[in-house]
Order: structure tokens, then C-alpha cells, then sequence
């Protein structure tokens, strides 16, 4: 091993500001990338909950229903 002691190894042989800085920053990086692409996730669902709502609530009004595809592949006729 390169350090004998674990404050050797935390002061990097003098480099601690940069090394930490750097696991740091990626660490918030990644962080950050996981929290933007569940809360898009949650935006674009939620978009297409609307949207399939008011295609349904648009084709109930004209009289013409059509089936709604569920998320198992079967179909339902709810307008």
C-alpha cells in the first residue's frame, strides 16, 4: 500500500485539496445527473398522463371513443 496511516493517505502525499476536491466535485456530478434524470422521468410521465386524459376526454365528447391501451398491452374502451 502507498500510505502506512490513514492520515497519510487522507493528506494524498500533500495533494489532499486537489484529490478531495476532485472525488468531490465528480461525486456531486453524479449526483446531480441522477436527480435531473428521475425528475424528468416524473415530468415527461406526467405529461403524458395529461395528455392521454385529454385525448380520451376529447374523443368521449366527439362521440367517437376509442380504446386506451393499458400498460399490460390489453386495451380498454374508458371514455
Amino acid at each position: 500500500m502507498a500510505f502506512a496511516t490513514l492520515p497519510e493517505f487522507l493528506a494524498m502525499g500533500g495533494h489532499a485539496p486537489y484529490v478531495w476536491s476532485a472525488w468531490g466535485l465528480t461525486a456531486v456530478l453524479l449526483l446531480g445527473a441522477v436527480l435531473h434524470a428521475r425528475f424528468e422521468r416524473r415530468q415527461v410521465l406526467r405529461q403524458l398522463r395529461r395528455r392521454v386524459r385529454r385525448e380520451a376526454h376529447q374523443a368521449g365528447r366527439s362521440g367517437r371513443a376509442q380504446p386506451i391501451q393499458t400498460s399490460r398491452g390489453g386495451s380498454t374502451n374508458e371514455a
